[in-house]
């Protein structure tokens, strides 16, 4: 695989931190840009960042480039990089214009927003789970009038950890499906230094989370059909979500009922077997096994799996058989890795390995 140089808008944030920290040695992408907004740019990256929110160190390769404006240096970074990918706090309106320009000027954009995930020419993808959907891209390139630009973005993060633990299980015909999920604080840009509030509590709230896990999985399950993407129909999802006193890695309590309802050892068997388009390529940031199950009764838990696989791979557990619906589990995965900066890596990875880069 040729090697490609990126920018990564939006570097100064937690996701663009993560970026950064992902990228670092990655044998395919190249970091030669980074931009935020106009308050960072022409400062070193290391004196751009207010505060670095990770564990990990600042990369040093990184810290001191000059941190280029987003908005008023389009046309130099567009011109400068292969692709980019694009993790910015701003309103979805200027996100949307933002990465529409960007792909007018024929860099195509690999985004971590929310922006663009319901415009129906562009593909949101889970990797492993619905790979054909970005069949999607010469149609999207057609209605922009682009040759190499367009958009592919990634879900919302808390999807992973339910998700891809359903979609092996779309066979038996999933007639509905209920989840809670309990979100750490990194997937609101927070740490327990920042976010003192949640010591000792629970929030019973995230503004958009509870509409996105309803149907953003209608999406992913959809099918390319006249240059757009048409969500699936069924199943029903139903779903409530929490924020809590946990820094990294968003858990899933998820009950399903099937039209013809699998045994216990169908499910495993059906995790257990279950890989994509990632596997099959060998994509460097993709998860040998994509699919952990684990028989501890008091597993998966955050501290003790957030980095399976590198942080790449979903983790289920608790498998058992239900009053109400046919059958519950927990899921769970790693929030700013398989949910965000390292699913928009994977997802670039898919896009190289199939030539839309070129």
């Amino acid at each position: 695989m040729k090697k490609f140089n990126v920018g990564v808008i939006g570097a100064t944030g937690m996701v663009g931190q993560r970026f950064l920290l992902l990228l670092e040695n990655h044998p395919w992408f190249n970091v030669v840009c980074l931009a935020a907004s106009a308050s960072s740019a022409g400062k070193k990256y290391r004196d751009a960042v207010k505060r670095w929110h990770l564990s990990e160190p600042m990369p040093e390769k990184f810290a001191n480039l000059t941190v280029m404006d987003a908005s008023a240096d389009k046309e130099k970074i567009a011109a400068t990089v292969d692709f980019c990918f694009c993790a910015v706090n701003m309103k979805k309106e200027e996100i949307r214009e933002l990465e529409y320009a960007y792909a007018k000027l024929e860099c195509p954009i690999v985004s971590n927003n929310s922006a663009h995930r319901f415009t129906d020419d562009v593909p949101m993808i889970i990797p492993e789970v619905n790979a054909e959907h970005l069949e999607v891209i010469p149609y999207q390139r057609k209605r922009l009038g682009t040759r190499r630009g367009f958009i592919a973005v990634k879900s919302n993060c808390s999807l992973q950890s339910y998700v891809p633990l359903l979609h092996p299980l779309k066979k038996y015909k999933i007639k509905c499906a209920a989840v809670t999920t309990y979100q750490a604080i990194s997937g609101a840009g927070k740490t327990f230094e920042t976010m003192p509030e949640i010591c000792d509590n629970v929030i019973p709230y995230i503004g958009g989370e509870e509409e996105k896990s309803e149907k953003e999985p209608l999406k992913i399950w959809g099918t390319v059909n006249g240059g757009a993407i048409l969500p699936a129909a069924s199943p029903t999802i139903t779903a409530q979500c929490l924020r809590v006193p946990v820094s990294d890695g968003h858990t899933a309590a998820c009950f399903v009922s099937f039209e013809k309802k699998p045994t216990e050892q169908e499910i495993l068997k059906a995790w257990e077997e279950f890989s994509g388009e990632p596997q099959k390529l060998n994509l460097p940031s993709a998860p040998k096994q994509f699919i952990h199950y684990f028989s501890e009764d008091d597993r998966p838990q955050p501290k003790l799996d957030r980095y399976c696989e590198r942080g790449m791979a979903v983790c289920a557990g608790r498998l058992r058989k239900d009053n109400l619906f046919d059958y519950k589990f927990i899921g769970f995965s790693h929030n700013t890795l398989r949910g965000a900066a390292g699913g928009a890596v994977l997802l670039a990875e898919l896009l190289a390995a199939k030539g839309y880069f070129d």
